[in-house]
């Protein structure tokens, strides 16, 4: 059923896709634009090819429905006989197709919408150069996230922490959910994949210098176990005492839970919950969304896409963003966009830049 429900996903993407295009290989203006209608077309006749698979998947399970049904009531033994051959060919056809049509890419804007529509979100901020201040800035950015999160009237909730020495968090991990008429969390949330940069004076510097620091951003889409299966074999399991708030409960039980994935040697840690259970199921859920990430990485360095595709893949390895506070600037490097408004975006005014980005 959930396979199902998929498909019929992807076919609504798809065949919206499938008439914008339509629409537009008849506008005169495209058709005089050798190269873009050359494109489009390129486009329409490669969905088109996916359209006729799915009309052939439903013919098929329409047909699989009429030998259920002779099957069921008639009495006549060769007909039942006959019907149950073709069942089973006819059932191996439906498998065939069904495979061919969650397996596949449609196009790069079709993958691209089934990965980000209704899907929600899995954070990921790191302390990178510069010490304390990172691990401050750290704290901060998660301030500016939790406010936009507010904006949005999305649920937040924090699966794993780590305090840093002094002051803020050398790690910490969100799962945030929900959608609105801006989009799905996923769908807003990947422009910040990547590396923020912040230039300032640090409040322990005598000489007035301004320093620059570093933090790294991930966001992962969610992921449902159907569509990233993980073999337990493969996991390495630990238990360990909590550390940080949490009372007399945090010193007794070994509740926290790190998880080794072997094959890729990915390590998750999830100690918020009092339960060990749940702690498991939350590591469970970041490891599954990594591992699903990674892949979708590897799909789009096989294809050799250009360098423009980081701002829609979520490249955490680009510096994507500086905060300039004796300016009172933040610049985004990718859509080379200046906001003079420091203070509005630390309080969860981002959605403007966000929505540079989605038009890039």
């Amino acid at each position: 059923m959930i396979q199902n429900s998929l498909l019929n996903k992807k076919f609504k993407i798809l065949k919206k896709e499938f008439d914008t295009i339509s629409k537009s290989i008849s506008i005169p203006k495209i058709i005089y634009d050798k190269i873009k209608y050359k494109t489009l077309l390129k486009q329409y006749n490669k969905i088109d090819k996916w359209i006729k698979y799915y009309h052939e998947y439903n013919k098929k399970l329409s047909y699989l429905h009429e030998l259920n049904d002779v099957l069921e009531h008639d009495s006549d033994p060769e007909m039942i006989n006959i019907a149950s051959s073709e069942k089973k060919n006819i059932l191996e056809e439906i498998m065939s197709i069904k495979n061919k049509l969650l397996n596949n890419n449609y196009s790069s804007q079709t993958s691209q919408n089934i990965n980000d529509n209704h899907r929600n979100a899995i954070v990921e901020l790191r302390s990178g150069t510069g010490g304390n201040e990172a691990c401050l800035f750290v704290e901060e950015i998660l301030r500016m996230y939790i406010m936009y999160f507010k904006q949005m009237h999305w649920k937040y909730k924090i699966m794993h922490a780590q305090k840093s020495g002094s002051t803020g968090y050398k790690e910490i991990i969100l799962e945030v959910s929900g959608s609105n008429k801006k989009g799905s969390v996923y769908g807003n949330l990947k422009f910040e994949s990547g590396v923020h940069r912040v230039q300032r004076i640090p409040k322990t510097e005598s000489q007035g210098r301004i320093h620059t620091s570093a933090i790294t951003v991930a966001v992962l889409p969610e992921v449902q176990e159907l569509e990233m299966k993980i073999n337990i074999s493969d996991i390495k399991k630990e238990t360990f005492r909590s550390s940080g708030a949490g009372g007399q409960h945090v010193n007794k039980t070994e509740s926290a839970v790190r998880l080794t994935h072997i094959p890729s040697k990915m390590t998750v840690e999830c100690q918020e919950e009092r339960s060990q259970h749940k702690n498991f199921e939350k590591a469970m859920n970041v490891l599954r969304a990594r591992l699903f990430q990674q892949e979708l990485d590897k799909r789009f360095k096989e294809r050799s896409f250009q360098r423009k595709c980081l701002i829609s893949t979520g490249d955490r390895s680009v510096k994507i963003r500086t905060y300039n506070y004796p300016k009172q600037r933040v610049t985004d490097h990718r859509v080379k966009k200046t906001i003079y408004d420091l203070t509005g975006f630390m309080n969860g005014n981002i959605q403007k830049m966000i929505d540079f980005l989605k038009k890039k």
